[in-house]
């Protein structure tokens, strides 16, 4: 795909345009107008990036250095990438998108910190001619083009190992289900995924929206289940990522776990991959970063030049606010001890030397991760 995507960067038609502009539906003369002064730019554009948060190690380690890599490829180095980190401030990244709109940047990429809290600030840069592109979290408002990974199916995935984890015990006592954040619509999707394959075969003795996904109120949180359920009652957690697991995880073991139950989780964090060799969390959930950081990065350069987006985002998702969002979704891969090699290690996201360290060297050894 990407050596299509090169010939169709170089290769802007007239009647490319046009479709392109036709699909917009609403867009303005003046946005007409900036389309095409984008288009004449060729190469040379400035791409904007708005990500949400530093409390995960995934965005500035992998996110943001793919995205800018995947559009120095598609722009023979010849296009620059804007970046702002919000750090978790709703508010910070509304004055974040204004500053990209007065800088006039030809396309933007933005992680909402609040899906609902964007829209005004999506529908300004469209308003200005901007296209949006939305990037692993849906927003709201007029956004152009969507990539994330199938999120309802991160939740099945996670719950399904759990039950795996469980066994026979899925029912002999409580599980406590920590979600993500309320104001994270992907969040809503891993809990609904979950439950899809959790009702009905466990007990859930307590669930909570974790604030702002901090581990630290994972941990609060945790503690009061302990308090709640009592340590022989709980048979498991779900944990929607891997934070908040390390956050569960440190409660568990404050709480006088001799044997800790199994928890989920998600990012493969360095530090939750080597909770997994160490026994201590059960799974992760791998997402493959560069599949999706190259989706937003060949749409934003598309749609910066005014081109198609037919050849790259096969799906189309409705938000709250609209429908038919062209959209590429990437699938994901349960991660436990058994399959680390063939997953994180061999597609160079660490090597064994990062996850074994002296630390963990005999617990990889054991699983034969050298």
């Amino acid at each position: 795909m990407n050596t299509q995507m090169r010939r169709v960067a170089v290769a802007v038609t007239a009647a490319a345009m046009a479709v392109s502009l036709a699909a917009c539906g609403s867009a303005k003369e003046s946005g007409d107008n900036d389309a095409k002064t984008s288009a004449a730019k060729g190469d040379a554009l400035t791409i904007g990036l708005l990500l949400p948060e530093n409390q995960t190690a995934r965005y500035e380690k992998f996110d943001k250095p793919l995205i800018e890599k995947k559009i120095d490829e598609l722009t023979n180095g010849k296009a620059k990438l804007v970046y702002a980190n919000a750090k978790q401030d709703a508010t910070l990244q509304t004055q974040q998108v204004d500053t990209m709109i007065t800088n006039e940047v030809d396309a933007l990429i933005v992680d909402a910190v609040d899906s609902k809290a964007i829209a005004g600030g999506v529908k300004k840069a469209k308003d200005a001619g901007i296209p949006v592109v939305a990037y692993d979290r849906l927003a709201e408002g007029p956004v152009d083009a969507y990539t994330s990974f199938d999120n309802e199916e991160v939740g099945r995935v996670q719950g399904e190992a759990l039950l795996e984890a469980l066994g026979d015990k899925a029912k002999s006592g409580q599980i406590v289900m920590m979600n993500g954040s309320v104001t994270d619509p992907n969040a809503a999707l891993f809990k609904k995924g979950a439950h899809s394959v959790l009702d009905g075969k466990v007990n859930v003795g307590k669930e909570y929206d974790t604030k702002e996904w901090k581990p630290e109120n994972a941990n609060a949180n945790m503690e009061a289940a302990i308090s709640a359920l009592g340590k022989d009652e709980i048979v498991g957690v779900y944990s929607a990522n891997d934070g908040m697991a390390g956050g569960i995880i440190t409660a568990l073991k404050a709480g006088g776990f001799d044997t800790l139950p199994p928890v989920t989780g998600q990012d493969a964090e360095i530090a939750g991959v080597q909770r997994i060799v160490a026994g201590e969390q059960f799974m992760s959930i791998y997402k493959p970063y560069a599949p999706e950081a190259a989706a937003a990065a060949e749409m934003a350069v598309a749609l910066a030049k005014g081109q198609s987006l037919d050849a790259i985002a096969t799906s189309k998702v409705d938000s709250p606010t609209t429908e038919g969002i062209p959209s590429v979704l990437v699938p994901v891969v349960s991660l436990t001890k058994d399959n680390i090699a063939d997953s994180v290690i061999k597609d160079g996201v660490y090597t064994a030397a990062d996850i074994c360290t002296a630390k963990f060297k005999a617990d990889c050894d054991a699983i034969g991760l050298n």
